[in-house]
């Protein structure tokens, strides 16, 4: 088993067992209440890219398929039951960045639980969420996080490159759906789409990490004002 494919299931784990607690808590809910406010937050603070049409579908793949308030059980359910095959059909690079986007997904849902724990029978709005995510003191764990959006979006700029991926991906369409795995197979459709059509991923990355980055220093300073924007 490839250290890729031991990370995936790692991740996996980590985000079965947070949805259990948040289940029996009774916060999930909330937790959905924060992501679906979220994506109207990074919309907003990255309105300028999603205005360029080369840059539209990979902000929208990062909005929709890693920090929305959407169910991922059933793309998970497909990955855990064929990790054992899945260096069969699908390259390293591939596996490197399906790793990256639930390690990612798993540490957005842990800092989303914990926001949810402090937002719970409040509205959300840029002034309770402020609030929220200070008192929640997991800004390292908020660096990782920006880090993360780097690393995967630059390990799908690798898959895009990669000879022959986008005959592979049609080919595999239809096996993938009588094998039950097509919610898995959409998603890595969905990367591969938004990807494909970046010249320089870095372009798209960089201004992304910056303004997350600044927005994370501007919250952590008592003395800034709030940086989120009224959503």
């Amino acid at each position: 088993m490839s250290d890729s494919t031991e990370q995936i299931i790692r991740h996996l784990h980590g985000i079965r067992t947070m949805q259990e607690i948040a289940d029996k808590a009774g916060l999930m809910a909330s937790i959905r209440a924060v992501q679906a406010w979220q994506c109207k937050r990074l919309l907003a603070s990255h309105q300028h890219m999603y205005q360029q049409k080369r840059f539209k579908p990979a902000v929208e793949f990062f909005i929709n398929e890693l920090y929305g308030p959407n169910d991922f059980s059933q793309r998970d359910q497909d990955i855990a039951r064929i990790v054992p095959k899945m260096s069969k059909f699908l390259p390293e690079k591939a596996l490197h960045s399906l790793a990256s986007a639930l390690h990612l997904n798993t540490l957005s849902f842990e800092l989303d639980f914990y926001l949810a724990k402090k937002l719970v029978g409040t509205e959300i709005n840029r002034d309770t969420y402020a609030t929220a995510y200070i008192s929640c003191a997991n800004l390292a764990n908020r660096q990782q996080q920006i880090d993360y959006i780097r690393t995967l979006g630059n390990d799908l700029a690798d898959v895009v490159k990669m000879k022959g991926i986008s005959s592979l991906l049609f080919i595999s369409r239809k096996p993938a759906k009588m094998a039950g795995v097509l919610a898995l197979h959409e998603f890595l459709e969905k990367g591969f789409k938004a990807f494909r059509n970046l010249d320089n991923v870095e372009e798209f990355i960089i201004p992304v990490v910056n303004k997350e980055h600044q927005i994370m220093q501007q919250l952590a300073n008592p003395n800034s004002p709030n940086p989120l924007p009224d959503v």
